[in-house]
């Protein structure tokens, strides 16, 4: 299974830079005012919920995406095929599942509520990775204006959580989506070319770019091809 988004919770918790507040809930218009302020809410099950906003910032600009000579070769002809917001609530439910590394999630039920819920708002967004007709990797996430805001992916096979982050690229550029907020650093996200901005450069780059304005679902004809 690829790394996830994030570095293990429990390590979080016990150093969290950028930890914020505690508390409130997630109900939608919390959650986009949060987003549009560069915070975002991530906590397990025996905490309440926790509201971050990291310094640095880990982003990825969408001209900066690195493909990797396999990961090109898996586009060009491997054998997946991605789709775009048809699968929201299996994806979200995938990203949850366990890791190999424990039983731990962050993706607790209120969570999946609350992200379906943006979702049917026109706020959330998934892009799914197929073989045949088996989910076998993807991504969610929040777009606000030209921003998306990445949460969370999973692979069951190979390549299969890169390949939705390449079609993920290529909607941003369609798109003019001008930036994926990637949240907290990982090696994972760095090879794929995320780097890391300071909070400033970050609320800079939302005052320029996001705006709560809902878009419409990201029904395209399948399509991997390379960025």
């Amino acid at each position: 299974m690829d790394p996830d988004w994030f570095p293990p919770l429990d390590q979080a918790l016990r150093d969290p830079p950028g930890l914020l507040a505690a508390g409130g809930d997630l109900n939608p218009t919390r959650l986009l005012a949060a987003y549009e302020r560069g915070v975002f809410p991530w906590y397990s099950a025996q905490q309440p919920i926790l509201w971050w906003s990291p310094d640095p910032r880990m982003v990825l600009f969408p001209d900066e995406f690195n493909i990797s000579r396999s990961l090109r070769k898996t586009l060009r002809s491997g054998p997946y095929i991605t789709r775009v917001d048809q699968a929201f609530g299996a994806t979200i439910r995938e990203c949850a599942a366990p890791r190999r590394s424990g039983p731990e999630t962050w993706l607790n039920a209120d969570m999946i509520s609350a992200y379906e819920e943006l979702y049917a708002l026109g706020f959330g967004h998934s892009i799914e990775t197929y073989r045949g007709t088996e989910l076998v990797g993807g991504l969610y996430g929040v777009r606000l204006g030209s921003i998306f805001f990445g949460e969370s992916m999973f692979s069951r096979e190979k390549d299969a959580s890169k390949v939705a982050m390449a079609r993920l690229v290529d909607e941003c550029r369609a798109r003019d989506i001008r930036l994926i907020d990637c949240q907290v650093a990982s090696s994972h996200l760095a090879s794929l070319g995320a780097r890391e901005v300071s909070r400033n450069e970050f609320v800079a780059l939302l005052r320029r770019h996001a705006r709560r304005a809902p878009s419409d679902r990201w029904v395209e004809p399948p399509s991997v091809s390379p960025s």
